[in-house]
């Protein structure tokens, strides 16, 4: 792994006790409530490896329920996030699996409403970073360090050239791109990591193109 600065070796700024387990862990479950859109009604958090051994003593599931309701590492409000989400109505629930990971930092964080839901994979690398590995069976790879959008679309010529015109236009750089489909011709995923934040309007600008089924953001 690559370090930009010292503060990258030391950790975030963060409620412990540790950057791995607690502010990675809570990184996670941010950028799944960032994917999502919204506040989500329920959540089933899957643990594996480390994080289903330690998790408990390390405030892994407080810190992934703070992410869930939007916290940063440093708030404060973190170490009351089971009874915050309960005054918000957010229902969650812990599964511990024995399942062996590729990674052993390894969460699953399916979230839904009445709307819909979304299944993440995240893993915690180290000194608070993470990356998304799946996302609805998509295997992908996101930091979530970087202003982002996801973008479900059906499998057609010309959706990632709409995409990349329509970010041109407003002068918006893409850092990094990638691209997946589970099938030829079916559904896709493109996640493509950009120098800065977009609006609301670019948004709905992506999202009235043809073939394009859905659009998140990870903002910085």
């Amino acid at each position: 792994m690559k370090f930009r600065s010292v503060f990258d070796i030391i950790g975030p700024i963060m409620i412990g006790p540790s950057s791995s387990h607690t502010a990675g862990a809570l990184r996670i479950g941010k950028v799944a409530r960032n994917l999502f859109g919204r506040r989500p009604k329920w959540a089933h958090i899957h643990l594996y490896g480390s994080f289903a051994e330690t998790y408990k003593g390390h405030g892994t599931d407080v810190a992934i329920v703070g992410g869930l309701l939007n916290f940063d590492t440093f708030d404060d409000s973190l170490i009351r996030s089971f009874e915050i989400a309960k005054e918000e109505g957010l229902d969650y629930a812990f599964f511990i699996e024995q399942g062996i990971p590729d990674h052993p930092n390894t969460a699953k964080i399916v979230v839904g409403d009445e709307l819909g839901e979304l299944e993440v994979v995240g893993i915690s690398v180290g000194g608070g970073k993470i990356e998304i590995a799946e996302i609805n069976g998509f295997k992908l790879k996101l930091t979530g360090e970087n202003p982002a959008i996801v973008i479900l679309n059906n499998d057609r010529f010309g959706c990632i050239a709409n995409v990349a015109n329509i970010l041109a236009k407003h002068e918006i750089n893409i850092g990094h791109m990638e691209v997946s489909r589970k099938e030829k011709g079916k559904l896709a995923l493109m996640v493509l990591e950009l120098d800065e934040n977009i609006n609301n309007e670019i948004m709905d600008e992506i999202h009235a193109l043809p073939n394009i089924l859905q659009v998140a953001r990870i903002v910085e």
